[in-house]
């Protein structure tokens, strides 16, 4: 849906909604850091992707309530604080770096202007970061992580690990006088582009690596998996202009992390997976990323009245994936391509791993 039309890549121009006119700097990222067009997440949708993304686990309390959930057969969204039931057993990866006494911060993820939503992030949740909030654009939360950054780095103390939450791309759909898909996607973008920007001008970009990553993609359309997703791998070591094909998953961007700052896997799924090595290179190129200003306009609003946008006065925006995943895909791909278009299916894949002539199975 975003990368489909870079011809580097393994990708399907017919199934993207946000092509570089309205992702510049993503496609700028890819293309000048590395493009992975093989990358799958672990998760269904938010309610674990959150815990997949911070714990490279969702444990059998979410695995067994989200369907629920999102079934509309009841329970609440408890999957991204609140619940101690809900939590990792041996913790978030926050949780593993207060451990080894390493300093660690939060932009928006389990916790909001300074709320945390977990014990563990208590007093390590920027203050004047928004969280989940699609009537705050993506811009807004860059600027404040601007300033924020700029007085950690003056007094020599930026956190050695730090996440960051810009939501917008999961748009308003179709609803009338909110952002049409493509400006959220846009505002996103632009965000991303500025952040990386900011970063790579900055005195510690030569000890910095920022991986972008969806927690979900939430039945996204594609036609290799709808699991398939965006990922990127920004820093002075990354291959410049690299193209990798191998198989990633989120739980390899987790093992990444956790070698990087010697940390231990947290769960049996990031400690098999595969760590991105081959998008990086011994020695750093320090030439700064330069963000592409946006192409569209971020203030563009939903006007047309339709069905799209009658279902929409009925669904909740306010609340993280309070809409069901499937009709949501199918009211902005409609918006994008056009009330009566029809969206592809999701597709499902099997992968099976082969092993390599002369190797034998081991029986355990």
């Amino acid at each position: 849906q975003v990368f489909g039309d870079m011809k580097e890549g393994n990708g399907d121009p017919s199934l993207c909604l946000f092509p570089e006119k309205t992702t510049p700097n993503q496609h700028a990222l890819a293309r000048e850091f590395a493009l992975l067009d093989n990358f799958y997440v672990d998760a269904e949708v938010s309610a674990d992707g959150h815990n997949w993304s911070t714990a490279a686990y969702a444990n059998d309390f979410i695995e067994k309530t989200w369907p629920t959930s999102y079934g509309g057969r009841g329970g609440t969204y408890d999957y991204e604080g609140g619940r101690p039931i809900a939590y990792p057993e041996k913790g978030f990866i926050w949780d593993y770096c207060q451990r080894a006494n390493l300093s660690y911060r939060s932009y928006g993820e389990f916790g909001h202007s300074g709320k945390a939503t977990v014990p563990g992030l208590e007093g390590h949740v920027s203050g004047t970061y928004p969280g989940w909030d699609l009537g705050i654009k993506d811009v807004t939360r860059e600027q404040a992580w601007e300033i924020e950054f700029d007085s950690l780095v003056a007094k020599g103390a930026v956190p050695r690990f730090n996440l960051l939450r810009m939501g917008n791309d999961h748009t308003s759909g179709a609803a009338l006088g909110k952002p049409t898909p493509e400006a959220a996607v846009a505002d996103n973008d632009l965000a991303v582009g500025r952040f990386v920007e900011h970063l790579s001008k900055s005195p510690i970009w030569k000890e910095s690596v920022v991986f972008v990553l969806e927690d979900d993609a939430q039945n996204g359309a594609d036609h290799v998996d709808a699991h398939r997703s965006p990922v990127l791998v920004v820093s002075a070591y990354t291959k410049r202009r690299h193209v990798e094909h191998t198989a990633y998953t989120t739980s390899g961007v987790l093992r990444t992390i956790e070698l990087i700052l010697g940390l231990p896997p947290m769960s049996q799924y990031d400690a098999g997976a595969t760590p991105l090595w081959r998008c990086f290179q011994k020695t750093p190129d320090l030439t700064p990323f330069t963000a592409r200003p946006s192409n569209l306009d971020l203030n563009e609003v939903n006007v047309a009245v339709n069905r799209n946008s009658h279902r929409m006065n009925e669904l909740d925006l306010a609340r993280e994936d309070a809409i069901p995943d499937l009709e949501f895909n199918q009211i902005v791909w409609q918006t994008v391509r056009g009330l009566n278009s029809r969206m592809p299916a999701p597709r499902r894949s099997a992968f099976v791993q082969v092993a390599a002539e002369g190797e034998e199975e081991e029986d355990d």
